[in-house]
């Protein structure tokens, strides 16, 4: 196999077009062989392999920056730069990241998991080197999967426009974002503009022409008119070029000679560069050129068990939210959603195929969704923002300032809470609970169980200002008929000798009970409570905590100014606890960038499971024990 004998990129420079074309089908069966048995992002990278072999023979990685947005489609990028061995572990713990990761190779300069922010990075690395005199290094940026609809991407593209750096922008259209009419006319103007000689000549002949005594302007305006006129008739380069950013294309994504010659004269601009490439998203694996959704976007593998074949899977917290906002939008049109270019995963598209008139998708452009969620509030929609957690912080300015300081009634509804698994650091949604609990006003339900879903939603569209209701991505807890909670309460759930009392934010309501279980083996009776709403709390559930020896608080999000001191703090403030408050033990995500692994063993890794919670439990009392018997 000739995958077999790359190990760099300099590799590649030596192959023929044949062997090149050879390259990309091994390739792609490599992908789809390692995907299918580890999970991924499958669609997106079998539309990027001829593309990154082409970027790869023109510029000269690691010295040259390729920068990629968003990281998901950087297969091939990782296995033409020495990483194949490394697939067997991909998204496994302690295995090769599914994005760039600087700690894996020098060719990953970011670790862009998040879409929209490489033009950002391009035109920083731009500006050092002109600052530095580093003037034989490029940098290019490979945009894919929509990440040209966010705003951030839009922002970098005036500022490098503005500044005449000298980046080229490979825009990998796959026909899931932007995607202008394609003509041969079109791609053979592109050729011609981007030949350094004709662009050489071009300026020549306007320089001769504007010093022809008493016909210069004239002859100089007709040839710039004619050129003009033509370039408005036969390229869609109007927007990119009043930004001050060259555009070329659009070019066959999977011509790969195409593209290196369109890459080498890139290469030669003097400025920012945009070359328009068209892919096709799963290219060459059937299952994911007929998904007319997804293209396959990322291949879920299923987990081992023992169950039949025919058994029902767990209902999913997204499952729960679907059935409730449909059920929801049935009756009550004033009710709209939206999500940033994720109805599938956020459990939207039925809505969007049954009410389409109460769907909408502004693209990767959360900041935008919260906004425009806030200008609907006021004219009277009841909007509800459906987004993973972790990319509730990209949003978090508007949530505080356009929602919250208008006190506006916004749903938020925060898929992906909490440890989320292999997707790794940037996945993770552990800020949500810290982020919400700042803005004042907000509301923040945390359902235990799928069956508070569906309470939670309907109890925050009545609600007079915002809301936000968070759950993880693992499958949902049943209920118990009658084991749930109602209004803005907290829910006692086991009630203990006065000793313990236990908090349970959210999914860990489960792990709180499982310890108080194996605590009750060694003789300590804890209570448990269900804290359901972090905000406002319980004021009863605090006052009934306070009363024991010692309080507990157990989340599944980063415990510095998460939903655990914010309860502390709360207790603190009880008019009517006549008393000093307890011993507290706070127990949640530390402060760091948590790896990829299997999420019940990361959170048993970090103490959040009962096995975990009842260890802390134990040595609290001891601590305390200790404490009295010294004073």
């Amino acid at each position: 196999m000739l995958l077999d004998d790359i190990h760099e990129p300099a590799d590649l420079r030596n192959l023929s077009q044949a062997e090149l074309i050879q390259l990309a089908a091994e390739i792609r069966a490599f992908i789809v062989e390692t995907v299918t048995t580890t999970g991924g992002h499958l669609g997106s990278n079998l539309g990027a392999v001829e593309l990154t072999l082409a970027v790869h023979r023109v510029f000269d990685s690691p010295k040259d920056v390729i920068l990629w947005d968003t990281g998901h489609q950087t297969y091939t990028h990782k296995l033409v730069t020495g990483r194949k061995t490394g697939f067997a572990t991909l998204r496994q713990p302690g295995g090769l990241s599914g994005y760039p990761s600087r700690a894996e190779s020098p060719h990953d300069w970011i670790e862009n998991s998040h879409a929209s922010t490489a033009l950002s990075y391009a035109h920083g690395f731009a500006t050092a080197f002109e600052r530095t005199g580093e003037q034989d290094r490029r940098v290019v940026t490979v945009l894919g999967d929509g990440s040209l609809t966010g705003g951030m991407a839009y922002e970098a593209l005036n500022n490098l426009g503005h500044a005449g750096s000298p980046v080229i922008i490979v825009l990998n259209d796959n026909g899931r974002s932007y995607a202008p009419t394609v003509s041969k006319l079109s791609s053979g103007l592109t050729q011609l503009r981007l030949n350094p000689s004709y662009v050489h000549v071009r300026q020549s002949v306007r320089h001769v022409l504007r010093r022809i005594p008493g016909f210069g302007g004239l002859a100089y305006s007709g040839v710039h008119g004619l050129t003009s006129a033509l370039r408005e008739i036969l390229t869609p380069h109007r927007f990119f070029e009043a930004l001050g950013i060259r555009y070329a294309g659009p070019i066959d994504g999977h011509d790969i000679a195409g593209m290196e010659h369109a890459f080498a004269n890139a290469r030669e601009w003097d400025g920012p560069i945009l070359v328009h490439v068209l892919t096709q998203k799963g290219r060459g694996y059937a299952p994911a050129e007929e998904d007319e959704v997804q293209r396959l976007h990322d291949f879920k593998v299923r987990p081992s068990t023992s169950a039949p074949a025919d058994s029902v899977a767990p209902v999913s917290y997204t499952d729960a939210f679907t059935r409730s906002i449909l059920e929801i939008a049935a009756r009550r049109p004033d009710v709209l959603a939206i999500t940033a270019a994720m109805p599938g995963p956020t459990g939207l598209l039925p809505l969007q195929a049954g009410y389409p008139d109460q769907f909408l998708d502004v693209g990767i452009a959360e900041q935008h969704a919260v906004t425009a969620a806030a200008g609907m509030a006021m004219a009277g929609i009841r909007p509800v923002v459906a987004v993973y957690s972790t990319f509730f912080s990209r949003a978090f300015d508007q949530a505080n300032l356009d929602v919250g300081l208008h006190d506006l009634p916004v749903v938020f509804v925060l898929d992906r809470a909490g440890i989320t698994g292999d997707d790794g650091p940037s996945h993770h949604g552990v800020l949500d609970l810290s982020l919400a609990l700042s803005i004042p006003g907000m509301t923040v339900f945390t359902p235990s169980s799928a069956q508070e879903v569906s309470l939670m939603l309907e109890q925050a569209l009545e609600l007079p200002g915002p809301s936000t209701i968070r759950f993880p991505k693992t499958p949902a807890r049943q209920a118990a008929e009658g084991a749930v909670g109602e209004g803005l309460h907290g829910r006692l759930v086991r009630r203990g000798d006065g000793s313990v009392c236990i908090l349970g934010v959210g999914k860990l309501l489960e792990a709180a009970e499982e310890a108080a279980g194996k605590l009750a083996a060694e003789g300590i009776d804890a209570t448990v409570w269900d804290v359901r709403v972090v905000s406002p709390p319980d004021q009863a559930m605090l006052a009934d905590a306070a009363g024991h020896g010692l309080v507990v608080t157990v989340e599944d999000g980063i415990h510095v100014g998460g939903a655990g001191s914010f309860l502390v703090d709360a207790m603190r403030q009880l008019p009517e606890l006549g008393h000093p408050l307890p011993p507290v033990r706070i127990i949640g995500v530390p402060r760091a960038y948590i790896p990829q692994g299997k999420p019940d063993q990361i959170l048993a890794d970090l103490g959040l499971d009962g096995q975990g919670i009842a260890a802390s439990v134990v040595e609290a009392l001891n601590t305390e024990k200790d404490r009295l018997r010294l004073s």
